[in-house]
């Protein structure tokens, strides 16, 4: 009985001191969960999303309150109840820097806070609920209580704050959002009780406004499927056809398209200073596949099965209306090229393949000048990871380029390259991870780089290959594209008969040294977030790198928003008053996104706090007097092109570029040599593509360009097995000892190709060496080799078909070769017989010279000699007489 009732008392005991326990510690958990949806890990009860802001920029017309609308999610398993928000500031941003690192700091250095607002009394599991709050812009408004205290322009950090209860736990807060406010004005109060005029408009300085420059990318991932040689009627293959996708209504490239048209529309009345402002970065790969997709095209019926079957595209009119509405914006606005497929500068100075170098560097103006019937800023260069190492400097200023368009951390001035904290922070994988304690931020964010390099500077240690090389801009022969180019219209002259895009004055000497035009990283990094599927660039420092995705669409906005504007609100003694914008190559802003980004630059200089800068006007431009040097940032060396990539890709460039010396132009015949390599020499850049490799997983990237490399490989193989020697059946006889060998060659290619014929002929023949033969294209034909054979034993004589440079055409052969030659036994007789024959006309003359009758005419005594000699002469006459008579 005792024992039993004490077993009751432990058990009661042990009850409830789990259910005393049990609340202390979901509190605890609730409590220490990642409070903002820039942490390094997501929230576990509630999901905050910004879904608007209204004004986005405020200016000293807007309205007086800020409103903010979002969305809270309940993504737990247990319910959340007493759901309440509430807005939150931080001190205005001070440096470039603080644009980013101020939104990873923890809520207590938003200490500007607004009252809590009820949103829900209960959120159950998957229940998500709407709610819009306002609050003042700065305080003494009327029917305002609180406010964001803002009295000055600037550029402000937000934060909204969400607190709840979960089952099982206490109240805490469980998520937040952040996002940059631009504040160009500060509007003016009314009163609150009297309704009279209180305080007066904020607005900013405008001595000094900003010169603005914005670079607009169109660039999409390579989509061809390799190993295709270039033909003439052939349709293209894409591997999938989501570019149809992108181009139609609705799709990325459409919608960033369209932006543009809005915002420089040509309308009677519309301020033209954006559109000066604007140059718009085309990738020639892109514009290439495009004008194919309008003659009609095929697509993988499996993407991953590049031999597999295919179906038809379905994308050529969608492709055809966005290169009509591009070509007729290119006529109004500056362009300039991007390098081909947005290939990796650095691994193709590493592949150091002229003719791949020429076809990246050097093509690219002369598409799109083709497709797009305008004239391309030339002689700069837009590398896609904003950093290039010295070699890659190079080669752009051997191929010509005076400018490479660079991140402002990727040059330093000589002697203090690295001295940027940009190194990346890695995991077990060596990929860089973009998740770092929120802890290290507050304290690292001081030795951020704030510096910012001047709009040009100069790189002496980066010059010129070669005297013939100095030029900033360079006329290469026009290479072909990836497909057939027929523009709509002809191109214009090489005059510059684009306003926006001038030709370099004449007469000016062009300095041998390559530059640098920098653009800000913090307004760039902050540009690259906007969008779908945002990237995080390699210039932007490791300490400031997190995973985007957990901001919602609408908070990266406004923080570009922020970004974009912080330099014209910020005059600064030590950084230039101009700003280059760069968006990243493969952008995803969306139509309504990229309008705000543009309106947010046209306000600005609405608002004299900007001024529009021509792109070909920046690279006009001076460089500093101070010396600079590259810096390749460690980040962008981990997400280029891996080294493994270079020597295979180096290897079949050469392999290219020796059938190409081979083969034959025709006239009048197509496809030309260098219409049906080229497109092979394209797949060989989109392997260096740097498209996708920001990511920070490059698995897909890497087996893309592996198999791109291999299918380009099997080409290759196929290519030089079809010029080949028709291997001959059975023994060939020869008719004497110096009839001629008969081969026969097949050309299955469509060019014409020059060959040689290696023949290895043993000790007993002799072959003439009948030099340089063409062949025709998709054709055989028949070679008379000058042949000598001494022997009349089956012989084996290899044949090889090369280029006139000695490389191996097809498969080796063999001919067995029998002649009807007695070889050396034949002659010995022959000797011996001819020997014999002397000696007996010597002995008879002998005899006959001394009057002694010879040994062989003993039998026939001289009449009967005669009388033979009477009856043959008296025979010839009576056939000669016959034969008279029988003549007509």
């Amino acid at each position: 009985m005792t024992r039993g009732l004490f077993r009751i008392i432990v058990a009661v005991l042990t009850i409830l001191s789990s259910a005393t326990v049990a609340p202390m510690l979901l509190t605890q958990h609730a409590a220490a969960q990642p409070t903002g949806s820039s942490g390094s890990s997501a929230p576990k009860f509630l999901k905050l999303s910004l879904d608007s802001v209204t004004p986005t920029a405020v200016t000293t017309v807007s309205d007086p309150l800020l409103t903010v609308s979002g969305t809270i999610t309940n993504i737990g398993d247990r319910v959340v109840d007493n759901v309440i928000v509430r807005i939150q500031r931080a001190a205005a941003v001070t440096s470039p820097s603080v644009l980013r690192s101020t939104l990873r700091l923890d809520q207590v250095n938003y200490d500007v806070t607004g009252p809590f607002e009820d949103v829900a009394e209960r959120l159950s599991p998957g229940q998500r609920k709407q709610f819009t709050l306002s609050i003042a812009l700065r305080p003494g408004g009327r029917d305002s209580t609180s406010s964001l205290d803002i009295t000055a322009p600037g550029v402000y950090p937000l934060l909204l704050n969400v607190n709840g209860e979960p089952a099982y736990g206490s109240q805490a807060r469980l998520d937040d959002a952040r996002f940059l406010l631009p504040v160009l004005g500060v509007p003016p109060t009314t009163d609150a009780e009297s309704g009279s005029a209180g305080a007066q408009a904020v607005a900013a300085a405008t001595d000094a406004p900003v010169a603005t420059t914005l670079l607009w990318p169109l660039a999409d991932r390579p989509r061809l499927v390799a190993g295709v040689p270039g033909s003439v009627n052939g349709k293209v293959e894409l591997t999938d056809d989501e570019l149809a996708a992108s181009l139609g209504k609705g799709g990325r490239l459409d919608q960033l398209l369209g932006a543009l048209e809005s915002a420089v529309s040509t309308n009677i009345g519309r301020d033209r200073s954006l559109a000066s402002a604007v140059c718009v970065a085309v990738d020639p790969d892109l514009l290439g596949t495009v004008q194919a997709m309008t003659k009609g095209y095929r697509v993988l019926a499996s993407p991953s099965d590049p031999d597999g079957a295919t179906r038809p595209g379905t994308g050529a009119e969608q492709a055809q209306t966005w290169l009509d509405r591009l070509r007729a914006l290119a006529a109004s606005v500056c362009t300039v090229a991007l390098p081909f497929a947005q290939v990796d500068i650095t691994a193709l100075a590493a592949v150091n393949d002229p003719d791949l170098s020429a076809r990246a560097l050097d093509a690219p103006a002369d598409i799109v000048d083709s497709i797009l019937a305008t004239r391309s800023v030339r002689g700069v260069s837009l590398p896609d990871s904003g950093s290039i190492d010295t070699s890659a400097g190079m080669l752009l200023r051997s191929h010509g380029f005076g400018t490479a368009v660079l991140a402002d951390t990727a040059a330093a001035t000589v002697g203090s390259a690295s001295s940027n904290d940009s190194s990346p922070t890695t995991g077990d994988t060596g990929r860089t991870t973009n998740d770092q304690p929120k802890s290290t931020l507050s304290s690292a964010s001081q030795t951020i780089p704030d510096s910012a390099a001047p709009d040009i500077v100069r790189l002496p240690e980066v010059t010129a290959a070669s005297p013939g090389a100095n030029s900033t801009e360079v006329s290469v022969p026009e290479p072909a594209p990836t497909v057939s180019v027929a523009p709509t219209a002809a191109a214009p002259s090489t005059n510059g008969t684009n306003p926006n895009n001038p030709a370099p004055p004449a007469g000016l000497v062009p300095d041998p040294v390559l530059h640098a035009a920098t653009f800000d990283i913090w307004s760039a990094t902050a540009l690259a977030a906007v969008g779908s599927n945002p990237p995080t660039p390699s210039f932007t420092p490791a300490k400031v790198r997190y995973d985007v995705t957990n901001d919602s669409r609408m908070a990266r906005l406004q923080d570009a928003l922020g970004a974009v504007s912080w330099t014209a609100l910020n005059p600064q003694p030590n950084r230039p008053r101009s700003l280059l914008l760069v968006p990243p190559q493969q952008w995803g802003a969306s139509r309504d996104e990229a309008t705000a980004l543009l309106r947010q630059v046209e306000l600005l200089m609405r608002n004299n706090l900007a001024t529009p800068r021509a792109f070909h006007e920046l690279l006009a431009e001076p460089p500093d007097g101070e010396p600079y040097e590259l810096d390749y940032l460690p980040q962008a060396a981990q997400d280029a092109v891996p080294a493994r990539f270079v020597l295979p890709t180096r290897d079949q460039g050469h392999r290219i570029s020796e059938l190409m010396r081979a083969l034959v132009e025709l006239p009048e015949a197509e496809p030309t040599p260098r219409q049906f390599l080229t497109p092979l020499r394209d797949d060989l850049l989109r392997v260096l593509t740097l498209s996708d490799r920001r990511t920070g997983d490059a698995t897909q990237p890497d087996t893309f360009a592996q198999r791109r490399l291999d299918q380009t490989t099997r080409t290759l193989d196929s290519l030089y097995r079809s010029v080949t020697v028709l291997p001959p059946g059975g023994v060939y006889t020869l008719a004497s000892e110096q009839s001629p060998l008969l081969l026969v060659a097949r050309n299955e290619l469509p060019v014409a190709i020059r060959i040689k014929f290696r023949i290895e002929a043993p000790a007993e023949t002799k072959i003439t060496d009948i030099g340089e033969q063409v062949l025709p294209p998709t054709g055989t034909r028949s070679f008379q080799i000058p042949t000598e054979v001494s022997d009349s034993r089956n012989l084996v004589i290899p044949i090889f078909l090369t280029t006139p440079d000695g490389i191996s055409l097809g498969n080796p052969t063999s001919v067995s070769v029998r002649s009807n030659a007695y070889g050396q036994a034949l002659a010995i007789i022959t000797a011996c017989a001819g020997i014999l024959l002397f000696l007996l006309a010597g002995r008879r003359l002998w005899r006959r010279f001394r009057g002694q009758p010879d040994p062989a005419d003993e039998g026939f005594d001289p009449p009967t000699r005669r009388r033979v000699n009477r009856y043959r002469r008296a025979r010839q006459r009576v056939l000669r007489q016959q034969e008279h008579q029988e003549a007509p």
